[in-house]
Formats: structure tokens, sequence, C-alpha cells
């Protein structure tokens, strides 16, 4: 028996809906934290609404349970499924658990293990499908239909939206009396819609900011165009807001409360982590940390002095694994680290020279290797102390003769580049280099051989695990122009999200 969408929310109906919602029965009301080192950095009272706290360590619990509270006695005795490769599985789970219902599970093979036996434990019966969220989604409509189970939807539902929205009403009690600027985590928009139509409604003065991944930006597109946008594909590092369409509920609520969405990169998103950690001494997931990463880009770029700014904290389940990324990730994150190539005389002496030229600044990361040539280029890392300082390491850098390129924003050079520097192939001819995301599981290589001409040579390949359901693969593969076409369809069929990177400047000033 899966359920359908109720006719479009409206505000007076999401209010009641907030104000009825069943969370308490398991849920905690979660504390408001100050972070007085992130408050001194940017001028403001920040506070962190730790719902990292909750019995499955994030929020999404609130949402689940209240749906599955108010099903009807033939609809529990049927049943429940959901999809999901995370925090919503958790909390179905939990719920069914407490509520004495049979849950079913839909998750993607490529579902680290940790999270597929937490689910587990709770009782609920797990089912592995696909690579992806989709997959398990699709898979998961189906099993609803062929036995009869309530489809339990991680946001576009009104009773979980409602449920989440009871963050917005603790957060009413818990800090008063002051103009507010809130910032909440998006993926599909649950969380998001019913904190603001609750905050909105009963304090208009407030302000509610979404934060987005910049490779996962649906709300972002669909507020921009009017209209839910479906995104292509989206990225893999904050998964747990990687959605590639919003709710229809969602949307046509963030439209008329949330004033504007925030947009943050990667390493953002890593440099908010350790900003969390820093003052609380908690672990969050990447979308746990995703509000704070919106907060400090917005009271920076609005120059905000003195406001009072909320970030919502919405889960702590990171894999242990993931954690070295993140680490090497939050310096350039919080601009405390510049990511150059610098072309230097290649004789004796030229490092010290090199570093005299740099001055007091820390060399945080230095890969070179020689080569029987006039110059060399290395990759450095260097340590910064304050805004704007990297444009101006580049400059003096330039005008004592350097060739400088700055690798900071590159992707390439950040997640593979740093770990290979010192492998040129000038051998290797016709030579495309290549970004892929290949799902972490068995057989993903192998698929990615099998599909490939023969006569093609392999000239590079460089992975790393993060800890996710993803792999970061760099490969370079030797193509003669006559077979470009089919390489082309050869990446096709594959399916698996790449990006052609033979023109990146990294790859010719290290690699090629």
């Amino acid at each position: 028996m899966t359920s359908t969408l109720e006719p479009t929310l409206d505000t007076a109906t999401a209010l009641r809906l907030v104000l009825t919602s069943r969370v308490y029965e398991v849920a905690n009301e979660t504390p408001v934290q100050e972070a007085p080192s992130l408050s001194r950095r940017l001028g403001c009272s920040v506070l962190l609404k730790r719902e990292d706290a909750q019995p499955v360590f994030s929020f999404k619990l609130r949402g689940a349970y209240n749906k599955m509270a108010h099903l009807s006695e033939e609809e529990r005795a049927g049943g429940v499924i959901c999809a999901s490769a995370g925090n919503h599985a958790q909390g179905v789970a939990f719920a069914a658990q407490k509520l004495g219902v049979q849950a079913v599970v839909v998750m993607p093979a490529t579902t680290p293990d940790i999270k597929v036996n937490a689910v587990r434990a709770r009782g609920a019966e797990v089912v592995l499908f696909g690579d992806s969220y989709s997959d398990a989604e699709g898979h998961a409509f189906q099993l609803a239909a062929e036995r009869e189970l309530t489809f339990i939807h991680p946001y576009d539902d009104p009773l979980v939206i409602a449920g989440q929205g009871t963050v917005g009403l603790e957060l009413l009690r818990q800090v008063s009396g002051r103009p507010l600027k809130v910032f909440v985590p998006v993926g599909g928009g649950g969380l998001l819609a019913g904190i603001a139509v609750f905050l909105k409604a009963l304090d208009p003065a407030i302000e509610v900011i979404g934060v987005e991944p910049d490779d996962s930006d649906a709300m972002y597109q669909s507020l921009l165009l009017g209209e839910r946008v479906q995104l292509s594909q989206v990225g893999i590092f904050v998964d747990g807001v990687a959605v590639k369409q919003v709710g229809r509920h969602t949307f046509d609520l963030a439209r008329q409360h949330v004033k504007e969405i925030v947009r943050v990169s990667t390493d953002e998103v890593c440099a908010a982590i350790k900003d969390v950690f820093d003052d609380t001494r908690a672990v969050m997931e990447p979308a746990g940390a995703l509000a704070v990463a919106g907060l400090k880009k917005y009271a920076r770029e609005h120059g905000l002095q003195g406001d009072t700014l909320v970030a919502i904290l919405t889960g702590a389940n990171v894999n242990f694994d993931r954690l070295r990324h993140v680490a090497e990730r939050a310096e350039v994150g919080e601009r405390r680290e510049a990511v150059l190539a610098v072309t230097v005389p290649e004789r004796p002496g030229s490092f010290k020279a090199f570093c005299r030229t740099i001055g007091a600044r820390s060399i945080t990361e230095f890969n070179y290797r020689y080569a029987p040539r006039a110059n060399a280029t290395v990759f450095v890392g260097v340590q910064l102390s304050r805004p704007g300082e990297r444009e101006e390491l580049v400059q003096h850098l330039v005008e004592h003769g350097y060739s400088v390129c700055d690798l900071t924003e590159d992707e390439l050079a950040k997640v593979h580049l740093r770990h290979m520097v010192g492998g040129r192939a000038p051998e290797a001819h016709d030579e495309r280099l290549l970004s892929f995301t290949f799902p972490e599981r068995p057989g993903a290589l192998l698929r990615f051989l099998e599909c490939m001409q023969e006569d093609w040579n392999i000239s590079l390949f460089h992975y790393r695990n993060h800890g996710s359901a993803y792999g970061r693969v760099l490969a370079g593969i030797q193509v003669s122009p006559s077979d470009l076409a089919k390489f082309q369809t050869f990446l096709d069929t594959l399916g698996y999200p790449s990006h052609d990177e033979t023109s990146n400047p990294a790859y010719k000033l290290f690699l090629q």
C-alpha cells in the first residue's frame, strides 16, 4: 500500500502538523551550544543546534517516526519500506523497532558495512540493490507494490516535513528574543521546509538560509528557475544531501519561506568539520557540518558583525576512514594553505633560494623529483595566516622570476596529483586523462576493463579510498585520434561519471 502525495502543503496545515508531531516519544530535545572559537573569528554569536545528539546520531529520526506513528493499524500491520544509504534508513529502522512494525530498507550495494550493520541491528530487513540511491529507490517502489508495504519517503511527505520542523519549534524556545539567521543543510529539502515554515510563521523576522554543496545544488537551481530541476549527477563527498531533485512539497515551502541558498565547496565543508571539532570535540559527517560551512561563507561575504547565527548540525554518522581526506582538505577550505606548482631551476641550491623567497611562511608540503632538464616543477603547499595572502604570495614569487600555477582550487591536484608527483611519462603518446567516479564495490574495476577496447593501453591509474560509497579514480588511457569516437562510446556505455582532465594544467605540469 504505497502512499501518495497529498495536495501542496499550505502554511497553516504545516504549522498544525509540526505542533501535533509525535517525535518526542523517541527523539531528544537537542541542545543549542555556543561555538566560542568560531564566534571570535567571525565577530558574531555562533550557535550550534546539536542534532547529532539523537539516538541514531541524526535528525532523520524525527520525520521517520512522526510519519510511522501516524500510520493506521492496517498500514502498520502491513509493514513499511524505505530507500536510503544512511541516516533515513537508521531512522526508519529505529522507529519500526519502537513501534513493533516490520521494516524493509533498500540500500545501494555500495553502502559501507557500518551503515548496513547499524540498520540490521535495529531488526530491519536490508535489501542491497544497485550502485546509487536512485537504483535503490526504484527497487523500493517496486517492492512496495509487490509486497503491499507503505513507503516512508525521506523528505517529501507532510508528516516527515512536520517531524523535521520540530527542530525549529525547539529553536524558538531555546534562542528567544534575538534576531536570528538560521542555516540549514539541504538535500531533498525536508528539514529546510519544516524549519522554515514553522519559524517564519511564528517570527517573520527570522531569516532561514539553506546550504548546499556546489556540486549538489538542486534546491538552488530550482529556486533560481522557479521550478524543480533534476540534476544529471550529484557530488559524492557530502553524500547525506546528494539528491538530484528536491521534493514537490519542500520546493513549494522553500520558495515561500527561505531567504536564499548558499553553496559551498568540498574544502569549505572539510574546514567546517574541523571548526565543529575544535569547538565541541564532536566529529560531524560532511552533511552534518554543511550548515556551518554556509554560515561562515555567508558571514564573510556579507560582512556580518554582532549577529546571532545558528547552524543545524544534522548528523555524526561518519566513516572513520573519511577523516584522512577531511584533514587533508580542511586547511585549504579555511584558506590556510596555498597549493602551488612552481618552476625552479634544476640545479643545486634552488630549493634553498626558493625557501628564502617564501620567507617566514611554513611550507606544508613539497613534492619534487629530479629530471635531467634545465628546469623542474615542484608541487608545494604553503601555510597562510590571513585573507588575501595567497594572491600576494603568488605575485611575490612571480616578481622574483618564478613561473607559478595556483592549484589551490584544482580538484585533480588535491585529490590525486599531490600523491603522484614525479611520475612523468613522455613516451605515453595519445594519452587521454580522465577522472572517474567508481562505485565502491567488487567488480567495478573489472567492468571498467572489460568495457575497454583491448588495444587501448592504461598508462596511468590512481585511486584512494575515502571511506564512502564511491571511489575517485584518475586514469590515463592511450587512445589514437582515429579511435576517439569509439572511446566516447566506451565512456557512455560504462556509465560511470567521468570528466576529461587532458587539458588540466596540473596534468601538463607534473604527469605528461
